[in-house]
């Protein structure tokens, strides 16, 4: 498990909100702790910090 995360609403994931991060087991770096591949990029929403997640590259558990 790469982050946990309190989503709201449906549909994909697209991007992860940092404050709404609640449990980050990536050392903060967006890659995986594992095989070493970046699976999302930093950038800006609606003012607030987010996590951009690359496609193809994350799945989803509910």
């Amino acid at each position: 498990m790469l982050l946990k995360y309190r989503k709201g609403g449906g549909g994909r994931l697209v991007k992860c909100f940092v404050d709404k991060i609640v449990q980050d087991n990536t050392r903060g770096d967006l890659r995986c702790p594992e095989c070493g591949q970046a699976f999302a990029r930093e950038t800006m929403a609606y003012g607030r910090p987010a996590n951009k997640i690359i496609q193809g590259k994350v799945t989803v558990k509910r």
